[in-house]
């Protein structure tokens, strides 16, 4: 294996060219630069990653704790960021949290320990001292999807609002009354905001959303089958039920299908994160998508800017949602007119 002497007789140079050139030092002549990368293209010279960072201290390694790997959401999220950070010259180390903030902090420590250049995460629920103690010892620190409301920290967020009323919207012209929510963990961000947004479409129609027709799941599907079984079960069970996240979807939709209840004849189901997936359930699934790819690479743009020192603002894109059959057929999208609400943006629609 060459190493950077060999590239140094070869060029013609000193060890020490070499290396400003491979660190872009603007002082190496047009010259010097030109030979020095014609060397290492020949002799297929690869720069020690760990001592340069000791002699930097950078790593160009970025963190990433994500919520569930098994979660087709977090593992699109994650395959955007590391396409992103790639394209800057930096690699990313995984941490599955599996929605527990003791993993978490064990992953953040981890990484951490590791001297990673900055850490994205998409907080678990439940406090996490360690991740708020990281950011204010000056560790670069970009929350993505989730936040800790009150910490200083740069957040990328989708935001689902609109798309809830364009939902409840579409429910209510189909003639859905009776609608209920499977919840997320009251203690993510994620889970109280989509059950405000939920509660606040409804008022505009004049619907309530009563303690009966809220079930708290976890963001996995054993939940959501759980709290759908509980809506079931009811001397009046709902008319359609909003899961608000798509593995808990997955756990309604067993329920739906094990009582050999049919969509959207005897019940909808809608979901907050599309799938690819989605599409090929009988019928396919009406869902909230989210830009997952643009988070991903806005993300890694707010925290590359913290470790190069540039301001990292708050990012929030829209969610908006895609019509498909399993609420009933697809119908134009409403917003009342004694509504306070913006005009939403045209619904996506896809008939699979």
């Amino acid at each position: 294996m060459a190493s950077i002497k060999d590239v140094a007789a070869a060029a013609g140079v000193s060890v020490a060219t070499v290396s400003r050139v491979l660190n872009a030092h603007p002082s190496v002549s047009a010259d010097a630069r030109s030979r020095v990368l014609a060397a290492v293209a020949a002799l297929g010279y690869r720069p020690n990653a760990v001592a340069r960072s000791l002699r930097t201290d950078q790593t160009h390694a970025l963190g990433l704790v994500i919520g569930d790997v098994l979660n087709p959401y977090f593992t699109e999220l994650a395959r955007s960021v590391e396409e992103a950070a790639r394209a800057l010259g930096y690699s990313v180390i995984i941490g599955n949290a599996d929605e527990r903030p003791d993993l978490q902090d064990h992953h953040v420590r981890t990484l951490l320990d590791r001297r990673i250049d900055g850490l994205l995460v998409s907080p678990a629920p439940g406090d996490s001292p360690l991740l708020l103690d990281a950011a204010r010892a000056g560790t670069p620190v970009v929350f993505v999807d989730r936040w800790i409301p009150g910490a200083e920290v740069p957040v990328v967020r989708a935001d689902g609002r609109r798309a809830v009323r364009d939902l409840v919207a579409h429910l209510h012209l189909l003639g859905h009354r009776r609608l209920a929510i499977i919840a997320g963990p009251a203690g993510t961000t994620t889970g109280s905001e989509r059950v405000a947004a939920f509660r606040d479409a409804l008022a505009a129609y004049g619907l309530p959303l009563t303690d009966e027709l809220i079930g708290h799941g976890d963001f996995q599907a054993a939940s959501g089958r759980r709290v759908t079984e509980g809506f079931l079960d009811l001397p009046e069970p709902p008319h359609a039920v909003f899961a608000a996240d798509n593995l808990m979807a997955l756990g309604a939709l067993d329920a739906i299908r094990a009582r050999g209840l049919r969509m959207p004849d005897d019940i909808a189901l809608a979901v907050f994160d599309d799938i690819p997936w989605f599409v090929h359930t009988d019928p396919p699934i009406t869902a909230i998508a989210q830009p997952t790819g643009e988070l991903g690479r806005a993300a890694v743009r707010a925290l590359v800017d913290r470790i190069e020192g540039r301001t990292a603002e708050s990012v929030t894109l829209d969610a908006r949602l895609v019509v498909r059959r399993s609420c009933g057929a697809p119908a134009p999208v409403l917003i009342p007119p004694t509504s306070p609400m913006r005009r939403s943006t045209p619904v996506q629609r896809s008939t699979p």
